[in-house]
Parts: structure tokens; sequence; C-alpha cells
């Protein structure tokens, strides 16, 4: 796979990239977004004259730049910004790539909770939020080819909040209106069964004509096999043997981490959870532990009421610091972050390192570790 370690931004009609004199960045080779196509020329009529902006190329693309940065769509392959490079050593086998880091909170340059664990050729889902089909295909566009849309066949839920599975009646049914023939595998808490059937339930009308219709779909692909899990080993092949564990996250009553254990690498993941011994137990000498975080500044400017909601739900760039010193694993990646707007990538991460020095990366879309 090619190294991804570009940033590319587009937008349609114009890709900003293609130009050179655009604050001296050059275009990356074969990036998935450019559009090989001439520039415009552009005119404007106002006050005295007419401008053209051909001879304002430059600041014309800065602008466009800019519009794009603030409200377009941005893919961010693995060794940008926080991320880094080098943070833990390349596996021959297995490959993290975070699909979507986001909360309930809107942002659209964050997509639902989904992390993909990558074992040679064969991904693992952990979550499905709202993002994910559109999320993978972004990778596999960006060179992760394992994230194919036939190749989207098992999944695992850490629980029933619709940020972590909003994006699961996609999951079902595009992959295989796009070639999938084999079944869906979940697992997850008590629920993912009916939540399962009811969407095929919802959708039954529309599954039956693409079969049955001239599409002719295969039989098979849009079908769901859930199971309802308890703590322990849940799922064991060739690549990996998954391990749920029970974390604590508000009011539910069943909500789990999970411990991936590949030839090459042991990851943790966190889920929704406050700290808990059980996630320290199965973290504890990990190559990988991502994990859930809110920063300080955002959880003070809450109400009482929220910020006893949250104490019990999430966990604190404090409290990770404390797990972290606990676990020490060779990375720890944030996620799900809560974070106030005028804070940066870099406030919460110096909010961890303040009281833990091993390594620590901010996840974002599209990181590949």
């Amino acid at each position: 796979m090619p190294s991804l370690n570009y940033r590319c931004y587009a937008i349609p009609e114009i890709s900003a990239l293609r130009h050179p004199l655009i604050l001296g960045v050059t275009p990356p080779p074969q990036c998935p977004h450019s559009i090989d196509k001439k520039p415009f020329a552009y005119t404007m009529m106002g006050g005295e004259g007419r401008i053209s902006l051909n001879l304002h190329r430059k600041l014309f693309h800065i602008f466009i730049v800019l519009l794009t940065l603030y409200a377009g769509w941005s893919c961010v392959p693995s060794d940008q910004g926080s991320a880094g490079t080098n943070l833990i050593p390349k596996s021959k086998d297995t490959q993290v790539v975070i699909l979507g880091t986001g909360t309930p909170n809107i942002n659209p340059r964050r997509f639902g909770a989904c992390v993909a664990i990558i074992v040679n050729g064969k991904p693992y889902l952990v979550d499905f939020g709202p993002g994910t089909v559109q999320q993978a295909s972004a990778a596999y566009e960006a060179g992760i080819k394992a994230l194919a849309m036939q190749n989207l066949t098992i999944a695992f839920l850490t629980h029933i909040h619709s940020d972590h599975t909003a994006g699961f009646a996609d999951l079902i049914l595009t992959p295989w209106i796009l070639g999938r023939t084999q079944p869906l595998r979940v697992f997850g808490p008590p629920g993912i069964i009916a939540m399962s059937n009811h969407i095929l339930s919802a959708y039954r009308r529309g599954i039956r004509m693409r079969i049955e219709g001239a599409e002719k779909a295969d039989p098979s692909g849009y079908k769901v096999f859930s199971e309802e899990i308890k703590p322990g080993l849940i799922y064991e092949d060739d690549n990996v043997k998954v391990k749920a564990f029970p974390v604590k996250h508000g009011a539910f009553q069943y909500a789990f981490g999970y411990r991936f254990e590949t030839p090459s690498r042991i990851i943790v993941i966190s889920g929704d959870t406050i700290p808990t011994e059980s996630l320290i137990a199965n973290a504890t000498g990990c190559d990988i532990l991502i994990h859930e975080v809110y920063s300080m500044a955002w959880f003070q400017s809450h109400s009482p009421k929220d910020q006893k909601y949250h104490a019990s739900s999430h966990t604190s760039s404090l409290e990770l610091a404390e797990i972290a010193n606990r676990t020490r694993p060779r990375l720890l990646v944030l996620t799900h972050q809560l974070m106030q707007p005028e804070e940066t990538e870099q406030d919460l991460l110096n909010e961890v390192r303040r009281h833990y020095k091993g390594k620590v990366a901010y996840g974002r879309e599209l990181n590949v570790f």
C-alpha cells in the first residue's frame, strides 16, 4: 500500500491542489480527489470596472482553499499532524484505521464512531456510527483495499447509542447492493438482535424488489446473523481473537470494550466508559489503546446536571492519563473527543501529556496505525 502521507481537499469543479502557486503546495501523486480540468476563467462586475480573476489567480485560489477548509470535505490519511509518524512500529499483518471519532454533536468533518482493525487483509469493524460505509469507501480510495464493500462482513458493537449505531442499516444494505454475497455477522450487547430484525423488517419490500426484480441481487448478502454477547472470548478465527469486557457507561446495563489479539498486536477499544478495572485488566501492556476522552474546559462549561451525567458516562483527560499510567500501552489514541470549540487538538494532547509521558496520538478520521 502506498504511504498515506498527504492531506487533500476538494470541492466540486476545482481542485485547488492542482495549482502549485497556492501557498507553495504541490499536489500529491494520484490524489483520489484531484479533478483534472483546466482552470476556469471567472469575471466579476462591480463598481467602476471589470476585474478578471485570471489576473488574481493566486488570491482567488487562496480563497478557495480557505473556503474548503471551513466548509468542505476533507480526507486526512494516516501520518498527518498530531497522529505523527513512527509512533508505533508498522505491523506486517495488522492495521488500525480510524473511520469515525464523532459524538452526538454534529461536525461535518467528523463521522460516527467506527474503528476498522484489518488483519491479513480482513477487516473487523467496531461500532457503525453514521457515515461508516462512506468512510470505508474513502479509505478504500486512499489505498486501503481491504475495506472494499464486499469485505465488510463482521462487526462488533460497544453499546446501543445512536452515534455508534446509526450507520447500521447502511452497513447491512449498501455493501450487499454493491456486491457482498456473505451475510453480515454482528456481535453486541442485548438489543442487537431486535435492532437487526427491525431494520430488515423496515426494508423488507426494498430487499425483495432487489432480489426478485431486474437487479437479481444476491439472496444472502443482506442477511444479518446477530449474537448477543457476554464478557469473555466471543470470536476467534485464523487472524484474531476477540474478547469482550464490561464497561460502565451511564445507565446502560450492557456496554462493552473489546480486546483484539492479532499475530503481531494487541489492540484495545474502550467504547464509551468511565474508568473501570475491567478495562485496566484488559489493556495492561497492550500495543494500542483507543480510548474516549473529554477535556476539562469542556466539562467545566456544562451545567451541574450535565456534569453529573458526563462524570458517570465518560472519561476526562486527567482520568485517561491515570488509566494510561496504569496500563502503559505502546500507543494511546484519543477518540470520541469532547472539547470546547475554541480548543485545539494540541490543547487536549497537552492535558493528557501533563500527567502521562508515554506516546499519545489524537485520533482523526482516516488515521492509520
